[in-house]
Order: structure tokens, then C-alpha cells, then sequence
């Protein structure tokens, strides 16, 4: 099915489902997705099978400069969007200047944008790194990615790229605890002849489980709303998300629902 990249490397400002008006930073190539995961329903589409050169990823120097101007064109307008959220085509965290690049983000909002968030929406899989680790720390919104707690769901689901441990990826959401916002797509359907549902009894209880030994401060919840790379996906009711919410809040925890 058809599915799109950002072409540029401050896109928006766009309306986001969880987060309002939002300012988009890309930190991957706007001609491809680079990404540890290989999710079967990213808009993005899937990762390049070969490569004829290295990805090339905007420098720290061309991701401040063009963040600034759009900043003072969007004050000079009087339009400063909600939030400033990294997105882009695949995982922020990936950049090896992640953490400069917060900073520098940092100090922008401050200037221009005071009353602006800065939001990352991560995979998770590195948040092991030290410095990723405290670079997620200085932000308001650290959307952090856990689609199941079962390792065969998330290896189905969200294809993970060369090694990665869940259980260890656990450990360190629970050492972010309140300062993560746990995101979780909902769906259903089947990938390579195999059965995909994430909202059967037995993930739902693995999944809240976890929730509860890592006590973030938000849960979000969402199912399928764009077109994925993979056929035979099947979106969740908003009743059904609903019902999982309900879940959520008896466990003491603030919960997003977006449909």
C-alpha cells in the first residue's frame, strides 16, 4: 500500500492525533528510511533492502539553522506551534548527534518558543546508549515505543533490525519510569502467513503487566490510521481501544486513547 517520507528536515507544523500542533524535526535522509525497526505498519514504508551509498543524515549545524528559521518565521507570524516533536523517516535516536541536537533544540525553544514542548517519539531500541538515555531526560514528552511484552509479538510486529533484547529494553524503560510516555499501537491481521493481534487476552495481561513495573506517567494507545507497507492489517475498534484504556486507568495509570 502506498506510504509517504518527509521531504525536508523541518516539516510542518501539522496536527497531530496525541499531541496537537506540531513542528517536525527528521534527523534520517529525506529520500529514505533509516530505521532499527521495520515496523509492518510504518507510513514510512519498509527499510531500503540495499543501499548503493551511506545514508547521508543532516548535519547538527544544518538541523539548528533551519530550526531557528522557521521558529522566528513562525513567531514573526504569531503561529508558534504546541510542540516540537522528532519524527521523521525512522528512529531520532539513530543520529549520532542526538543528544547535541537536543540541546541545541533546547535552547531554540527557550528562545523563541518558551511555552513550546519538545517531544521524541523513539522505538526504544537505544535508550541503552548513556547519552541517548539522558538526552530523553531533558525533554517533556519521551514517547517511548512498546507495541507488546511477549518477544515473538515484537519480532512479528515491529521487525527488529540486528540484535535486540526486550527484556533489556524493559529494564531501561523502567528506569525512565514517570519521565516516559509508553506508546503502543493496536492491531490485527496476518504477515507472512502468520497471525497478527496484539489485544488478545494473553498480550493484554503481559503488556499491563510491564506497564505497571515501569509506572510512566502517560500511556498513549492508537491503532492503524494511515496506510502501512504490509497488506491485511486490520485497524482496532475505538471501543475496543476504549476498553483497553479502561485497563490502564484501573492500574493508577494516566491513559491517550486516539482512534
Amino acid at each position: 500500500m502506498a506510504t509517504f517520507l518527509f521531504d525536508e528536515v523541518i516539516f510542518g507544523p501539522v496536527k497531530s492525533r496525541r499531541l496537537g500542533v506540531s513542528l517536525g524535526i527528521n534527523l534520517l535522509p529525506t529520500d529514505s528510511k533509516v530505521c532499527s525497526f521495520d515496523c509492518i505498519y510504518c507510513e514510512c514504508g519498509w527499510n531500503p533492502e540495499k543501499r548503493e551509498k551511506k545514508a547521508e543524515l543532516p548535519s547538527r549545524e544544518l538541523v539548528a539553522d533551519r530550526l531557528e528559521q522557521k521558529l522566528k518565521n513562525m513567531l514573526k507570524e504569531g503561529q508558534l506551534p504546541d510542540v516540537i516533536t522528532f519524527a521523521g523517516n525512522g528512529e531520532p535516536t539513530l543520529h549520532p548527534r542526538f543528544p547535541e541536537i537536543i540541546d541545541d533544540t533546547i535552547a531554540l525553544r527557550n528562545q523563541f518558543a518558551p511555552n513550546c514542548r519538545i517531544a521524541v517519539l523513539s522505538n526504544s531500541t537505544m535508550i541503552h546508549r548513556e547519552p541517548v538515555f539522558q538526552a530523553l531526560l531533558k525533554i517533556k514528552d519521551n514517547i517511548l515505543k512498546l507495541d507488546s511484552a511477549i518477544p515473538e509479538t515484537v519480532e512479528l510486529l515491529d521487525c527488529p533490525v540486528g540484535s535486540f533484547d526486550l527484556g533489556r529494553t524493559i529494564e531501561q524503560l523502567k528506569r525512565f519510569g514517570r519521565h516516559a510516555i509508553i506508546q503502543t499501537m493496536f492491531l490485527r491481521g496476518t504477515f507472512k502467513g502468520q497471525t497478527v493481534d496484539n489485544t488478545t487476552e494473553e498480550e493484554l495481561s503481559a503488556w499491563l503487566k510491564v506497564l505497571n513495573d515501569i509506572q510512566p506517567k502517560q500511556v498513549m494507545i492508537y491503532t492503524v490510521a494511515r496506510d502501512t507497507p504490509a497488506e491485511g492489517l486490520e485497524k482496532v475498534s475505538l471501543e475496543q481501544l476504549n476498553q483497553i484504556a479502561s485497563r490502564v486507568k484501573a492500574a493508577g495509570l494516566d491513559v491517550q486513547v486516539s482512534g
